[in-house]
């Protein structure tokens, strides 16, 4: 029975086609949560709008009924940005999937919000044009998620985040009014609103058009791929790398466990044994990755690579890269279950960091797979556990919170690329002041006067973070106590 008015059932029914609400338990089901599956609850409803016209007149009519609103892409979301709210309406743009238009000369691109992310590149290959974020997920995920949660990828080092590769986005505020921000110029004027949406995590309105960046392909990319004894030395590498004036496409490290569990499921030809490794792609014009390589090489050996190969052409490029985009599903091969967290560093602090994750790991009793972003600091330290045993969801979510805070302690913040959802809003207390905090809720309101957009999720009340500043007194650690588990 849905938490909804049949009142605004039937009304909504009005405004969107026939198959477009979603009522039966077995048809919610598969909204029960984003990728974050630790965490479900089932929507009273789902709405499947295939216009904007149909998205306006929705968000009027929970606006009118005061019924909040949680917007979906397609649910690859890491830190449960998506996941339902008690009485709330969830709103998939799954159907908004079209490319509006493509412009070569501009070198830009108008999309839908449900475009998947790799469709993009695909649609403007034969213009020797890329988009160039590419999260580990893009074969799934969709650009109106990756707005939403300024996503970045294996190659955002040199290219940037998603916020870095937009121009302009349509969004449609609470009250159904169209919002256009950025410019298809290269600046635009007033304030910059595009990066604040940017990121927003459907907070503030609803993306419903996004025109991106596209870039031409490079001569040529190549990948250098560097063994370590040391998951101290790859560490000390990567620092050393960007030292030396090299500022790489890509620059991916993994650990020993990862490693393993990647070669086991790709077969991506990574050395089995070995401590960690760095993947390096250096792109450009063909003397450029020549030049780039050559300092690479130089700087990997002299930090104890136990072994250095490149790819000897594009197919075992694209292994290399494989077996690091399918890591994460890779370690799900190995253990019941995992918890992906997601921190950013400064470079420099990244061997202490990592022998922090190691004594964390090792406190607690649950081993860790580390996969990183190297290039930019950006952690995903992947805890293995097993939700059937009573305490160790709790236990894991424990280890991570420490996990990040030690990232707030050396400089960092708490997410790189997942967004906060309802996983870290703890965290949030930690890296933020009360009076930030109030400018965050200020910010909102001015866009989201009745607070009815995803509430609860990212930004943290602050009598939230009053308790918990009590916990940490009394308690020692941060939870997540209302969380809803299955």
């Amino acid at each position: 029975m849905s938490a909804l008015s049949a009142d605004l059932l039937e009304k909504l029914r009005r405004v969107l086609p026939p198959d477009g609400l979603l009522t039966a338990p077995e048809d919610l089901a598969p909204y029960e949560c984003d990728a974050l599956s630790a965490y479900r609850r089932r929507p009273p409803a789902v709405a499947l709008p295939r216009t904007e016209e149909e998205i306006s007149a929705v968000l009027n009519l929970c606006r009118m009924h005061g019924v909040p609103v949680v917007a979906r892409g397609h649910g690859t979301g890491l830190s449960g940005g998506a996941l339902p709210i008690e009485d709330a309406l969830l709103l998939s743009l799954a159907r908004l999937n079209r490319i509006l238009s493509i412009d070569p000369l501009a070198r830009t691109a108008r999309v839908q919000p449900g475009v998947r992310n790799l469709a993009i590149s695909q649609a403007v290959s034969a213009h020797g044009l890329y988009y160039a974020p590419d999260p580990s997920s893009q074969i799934a995920c969709s650009i109106g998620g990756n707005v939403a949660e300024n996503s970045g990828g294996l190659h955002c080092l040199k290219y940037g985040l998603t916020v870095h590769n937009i121009l302009e986005v349509r969004a449609i505020t609470i009250d159904g009014d169209i919002l256009t921000l950025g410019s298809q110029a290269f600046d635009a004027p007033g304030y910059d609103l595009l990066a604040l949406m940017t990121g927003s995590e459907g907070m503030l309105a609803v993306i419903v058009e996004i025109t991106v960046r596209l870039l031409p392909k490079p001569e040529r990319a190549q990948v250098l791929l560097a063994a370590f004894d040391s998951i101290a030395d790859a560490g000390v590498a990567v620092g050393q790398i960007i030292a030396a004036g090299i500022i790489p496409a890509g620059l991916e490290m993994m650990d020993k466990l990862a490693i393993q569990a990647a070669e086991d499921y790709v077969h991506a030809g990574y050395p089995v044994g070995v401590e960690a490794l760095l993947l390096v792609e250096v792109d450009g014009v063909n003397e450029e990755v020549s030049d780039g390589l050559r300092v690479v090489y130089e700087v990997v050996k002299a930090c104890g690579a136990t072994e250095v190969r490149t790819a000897l052409d594009e197919a075992e490029r694209t292994r290399f890269w494989a077996g690091r985009k399918a890591a994460f599903p890779a370690i799900g091969r190995i253990s019941p279950d995992y918890y992906c967290m997601d921190g950013t560093i400064p470079r420099g602090r990244l061997p202490e960091v990592l022998v922090r994750i190691a004594e964390l790991s090792e406190e607690y009793g649950l081993p860790v797979a580390n996969v990183f972003h190297a290039g930019d600091g950006n952690l995903h330290p992947l805890i293995l556990y097993d939700a059937n045993k009573p305490g160790e969801l709790e236990k894991t979510e424990e280890m991570g919170g420490k996990i990040l805070e030690t990232c707030i302690a050396v400089g960092g913040t708490i997410t790189g690329e997942h967004g906060v959802g309802v996983e870290k809003l703890n965290q949030m207390c930690v890296q933020f002041s009360p009076g930030e905090l109030e400018v965050f809720h200020a910010l909102k309101a001015a866009f989201d006067p009745p607070g009815l957009l995803n509430p609860g999720k990212a930004v943290p009340s602050l009598h939230r973070c009053a308790e918990l500043g009590a916990m940490h007194v009394h308690h020692g650690q941060l939870s997540h106590p209302e969380l809803p588990r299955f």
